[in-house]
């Protein structure tokens, strides 16, 4: 180890430095643009979020104990401290499958930069619109650099990245948003980072798996709270050869690449590599989706007439996704591909309406998922994690045909983005139980024209029933 631990710390340095000094001036219109529209997107999320079990019982338990009533939780009348707040937040906005993920990150960003940043701006600093669009780029970049610069071994290897990447992306909306200088930036970021953790074993049914985005999102809060009062964290928490991050969540001496951290950062947006989800399930299981429905429309079938359904994908797919279907919760039922094909096939859609809590023993649904195969392609594996959604899907008929389709990336993907219409419907689905037709539309406009806004304590306004 070095005499002078953190003297090796450029790439860290640049981080903070690159998130302490960004301005709103220098971020390119589109990225604006497209920012606004991925927050809405997350908004709605969250919303929809606070009626789901898991998301009652995590309020229940935070508000018996804490008294302190400062922070919003959203799409509730309820406040509670900053750092349980963001807690809550990031469940709900990660609590059904619907929120964003960054494909190459393989990071929920909303989820995780959101809940911390809000609390900020309701509750620690007093942040204009254009203030807030700023941080929340500036946790929209890093997050997905970090996940960028881990390859997508680290969710092979069982971490969840959506929390352990995660905290980065929070610390760093959030310091930006308190208007940290790059020193406590850099301390932020370590304090962070030293509490990252998540494990993929939560996607087999636990209701812990919702909560992992708002615990990073907590953590990134506190790195940058106590950052900002003089608190110390790892320096070189990247570059460490010794219990740093990337080292001891690779195993490893060089299964990192640490020049993504900041390898074009302030000219290439990480941003505009964001996408969104139009089914209730996991990112990985979109690709597949997709192929069937082209499959149908050149094609219709009914279930009756498969023989076998084989999806060949990255080995990222296989472990994430392709296992064997047991009934042991919605968690299993939204990350699981057979299951999600087979609710297609029967149900017609992969939306909230799908998961009732009885889909999970739908027989129908399980006994059509045990035709489904999904098997590795190593030719899609060696594209890298910029094609690891990438499939091959065959459907086999009992009269002997055979129908293919290949997709690389789902819609709403960065390939092929939503549109503006397409989000707000998303979004007014997803809230209409919950807000009135009235304030669904003040919160489309005061996302939709945040530059405008003299205060983004609006927001938190808007995110309480009226």
């Amino acid at each position: 180890m070095s005499d002078h631990p953190g003297a090796d710390n450029a790439h860290t340095r640049s981080i903070a430095e690159f998130v302490a000094t960004l301005s709103y001036d220098r971020i390119p219109v589109e990225v604006i643009e497209r920012s606004k529209l991925l927050i809405l997107d997350s908004l709605g999320c969250a919303i929809y979020g606070a009626q789901l079990e898991w998301c009652r019982i995590l309020r229940t338990t935070l508000e018996s104990l804490d008294a302190t009533r400062t922070t919003s939780v959203w799409g509730t009348p309820l406040r509670l401290s900053s750092p349980h707040a963001a807690l809550i937040n990031g469940t709900q906005v990660q609590g059904f499958e619907l929120d964003d993920v960054h494909r190459q990150g393989v990071l929920h960003v909303g989820a995780v930069t959101l809940p911390a940043l809000i609390a900020v701006a309701e509750s620690h600093a007093d942040l204009s619109g254009r203030d807030f669009l700023t941080a929340a780029v500036a946790g929209y970049e890093i997050g997905p650099r970090v996940g960028r610069c881990m390859g997508q071994e680290h969710i092979g290897q069982g971490w969840h990245s959506g929390a352990t990447v995660g905290v980065y992306s929070a610390a760093a909306g959030a310091a930006r948003g308190l208007g940290l200088s790059a020193e406590e930036t850099v301390h932020a970021l370590g304090i962070a980072g030293t509490q990252s953790a998540g494990l993929m074993a939560a996607q087999y049914g636990a209701m812990v798996k919702r909560m992992h985005a708002g615990r990073a999102s907590q953590s990134g809060l506190y790195g940058a709270l106590l950052a900002r009062n003089g608190f110390t964290g790892i320096v070189d928490v990247f570059e460490a050869p010794y219990g740093g991050f990337c080292t001891t969540f690779s195993r490893s001496q060089d299964r990192f690449d640490l020049d993504q951290l900041s390898a074009g950062l302030g000219e290439r947006f990480e941003t505009m590599g964001i996408s969104l989800k139009f089914y209730s399930c996991v990112g990985s299981n979109h690709t597949t989706l997709d192929a069937i429905r082209d499959i149908q429309r050149r094609r219709p079938f009914t279930p009756a007439e498969i023989d076998k359904i084989v999806v060949h994908g990255s080995q990222v797919t296989v472990d994430h996704v392709g296992w064997p279907y047991r009934p042991q919760g919605l968690t299993s039922a939204q990350l699981n591909l057979p299951f999600c094909v087979a609710t297609l096939l029967i149900e017609g859609d992969v939306f909230v309406g799908q998961f009732e809590p009885d889909a999970v023993t739908d027989r129908a649904r399980i006994e059509l998922s045990r035709r489904v195969d999904v098997v590795h392609d190593p030719a899609i594996t060696a594209l890298g994690s910029a094609f690891r959604h990438k499939v091959r899907v065959e459907v086999r008929f009992r009269d002997g045909s055979l129908e293919i389709e290949t997709r690389e990336a789902p819609r709403g993907s960065e390939q092929s983005f939503a549109t503006a219409d397409e989000i707000i419907d998303k979004f007014r689905k997803l809230t209409r139980t919950a807000i009135t037709e009235t304030q669904q539309a003040a919160l489309v406009t005061a996302v939709l024209d945040m530059e405008k806004l003299s205060s983004s304590k609006r927001l938190a306004e808007l995110l309480r029933p009226q």
